[in-house]
């Protein structure tokens, strides 16, 4: 079993159709915390949310949504994540953050001679 640290995890819920500047958020932010250093992202879409307004997106036929729930995670190191909050922020306007200190393991960069791609 891999050693685990102290970390912490960062969630930032908005939705498919927030854009800044015409680009999708959770695009931007994934880039972002790509170019601070982070240690990874992931982007999931959800099947079924709602948010601030109430309003519920489905992937349900009857009620197809352009706008589903997106829920973007980075775990790292707290301070990087602290310092990566504030830039995150400013990426959408309809979202929420949510925070909590984890114990995790994230691996090394594969080398080519460890034989992963």
């Amino acid at each position: 079993m891999p050693d685990l640290v102290p970390m912490r995890l960062l969630r930032i819920y908005l939705g498919e159709s927030d854009r800044v500047n015409g680009k999708e958020a959770y695009e931007l932010i994934v880039h972002e915390a790509r170019k601070q250093g982070l240690k990874g992202a992931t982007v999931t879409r959800g099947v079924l949310g709602f948010g601030a307004n109430s309003l519920i997106h489905t992937t349900k036929v009857l009620r197809l949504s352009e706008d589903l729930p997106m829920v973007v995670e980075i775990m790292d190191e707290a301070e990087r994540v602290d310092a990566f909050m504030e830039k995150a922020a400013g990426y959408f306007s309809n979202g929420a953050m949510a925070v909590c200190d984890v114990m995790g393991h994230v691996s090394s960069p594969a080398t080519k001679d460890s034989g992963k791609s």
